[in-house]
C-alpha cells in the first residue's frame, strides 16, 4: 500500500468499525439517540388530517433516479408513509420521473400494504409513471393535484425547478406539505410554500428516525462518529500546519503526524 493512501484506508476502516459496532449495539437493544427533526414528527399529523378530511396523499420521491442516493431515502420514508396509510385506509399516490424508480415504487407500495395485511387498498394505478422532462412531469403533477384534490403532500428526495411548482400548487389546493431534499438551491422555495422542511442530510435520516428498524439507526449513528473523527482529524492538522508555519515552515517533530494526515511531511 502506497504512503499517500494510508491515511484513507485507516480512515475507512474507522468509519466501518464504527458502523459495525453501532449497529451490533442497536440490535443488542441499547438505546440509539436520534435528534429530533420536527418535520418528521409532523408527518402522522399530515396523514391524520388528509383522513380526516378524506383526501388522498400524493408522495414524491424526486426528480432524481436510482443512481441519486436522496432517491433512496425518498423510499424508505414512502414505505412509512404507506404503512401508516394502511393503517387509517387512505390512498396514497405517487408520481415518479424514471422507468427504473417507477417499477421500484410499485413494488415498495405493493408490497408494504400487503405487509400490513391490507393487500387490497393498492391500486396500480395510483403509482403511476410521468415523464423523464421537469417541464412534462411538473404540469402532469400539479394537475394530477388539482384533479385529486390532495390532503397532504410530501416531496422527498431529489428536485429542480419544480419544486416551487409542485409546493405552490399544494398550498393553493389547501394541503399540508412536508418537503426534505439535499437540493439546496431547492431549499428557499419549499421553505417558501411548505409548512414543514427538512434540509440537506436529515433527509438521509429520515428512513432510520421514522422506522427506529436498528440496523439502519447503528448505521446512521456510526456514521456519525465518522464525521466527528474527520472533523477532529482536520482540526489537529491545521493545529500542526499552523505550529509548522511559526516555527520555519519544517513541521520538526511532527512531520510523520503531517504525512498521516495526508500532507507531504
Amino acid at each position: 500500500m502506497e504512503h499517500a493512501t494510508l491515511p484513507a484506508a485507516v480512515l475507512l476502516l474507522f468509519l466501518c468499525g464504527a458502523i459495525l459496532a453501532r449497529i451490533a449495539a442497536a440490535r443488542r437493544g441499547r438505546p440509539i439517540f436520534v435528534r429530533r427533526i420536527a418535520g418528521l414528527d409532523h408527518l402522522d399529523d399530515a396523514l391524520g388530517r388528509a383522513t380526516e378530511m378524506g383526501r388522498p396523499i400524493l408522495f414524491s420521491p424526486g426528480f432524481g433516479d436510482l443512481g441519486a442516493m436522496s432517491t433512496y431515502a425518498g423510499l424508505a420514508v414512502l414505505e412509512y408513509a404507506v404503512e401508516r396509510c394502511a393503517s387509517f385506509g387512505i390512498r396514497v399516490i405517487v408520481p415518479t420521473a424514471a422507468a427504473p424508480l417507477f417499477t421500484v415504487a410499485q413494488d415498495t407500495v405493493r408490497d408494504t400494504y400487503e405487509a400490513r395485511g391490507r393487500p387490497e387498498l393498492y391500486n396500480p394505478d395510483d403509482v403511476l409513471y410521468l415523464s423523464g422532462d421537469q417541464n412534462a412531469f411538473a404540469a402532469a403533477v400539479t394537475g394530477l393535484m388539482e384533479r385529486e384534490n390532495v390532503g397532504a403532500a410530501f416531496y422527498f428526495g431529489s428536485y429542480g425547478f419544480e419544486s416551487l411548482l409542485l409546493a405552490e400548487t399544494g398550498q393553493r389546493v389547501g394541503a399540508i406539505q412536508v418537503a426534505a431534499t439535499d437540493s439546496f438551491f431547492q431549499v428557499p422555495f419549499f421553505l417558501t410554500a411548505c409548512d414543514y422542511t427538512i434540509i440537506g442530510e436529515e433527509l438521509y435520516a429520515a428512513g432510520a428516525y421514522l422506522s427506529r428498524e436498528p440496523t439502519m439507526l447503528g448505521s446512521l449513528t456510526g456514521q456519525d462518529l465518522g464525521k466527528l473523527a474527520i472533523v477532529g482529524l482536520l482540526l489537529v492538522g491545521v493545529g500542526v500546519a499552523l505550529w509548522a508555519s511559526l516555527h520555519g515552515g519544517g513541521g520538526g517533530g511532527f512531520t510523520p503526524f503531517v504525512g498521516l494526515l495526508g500532507g507531504q511531511g
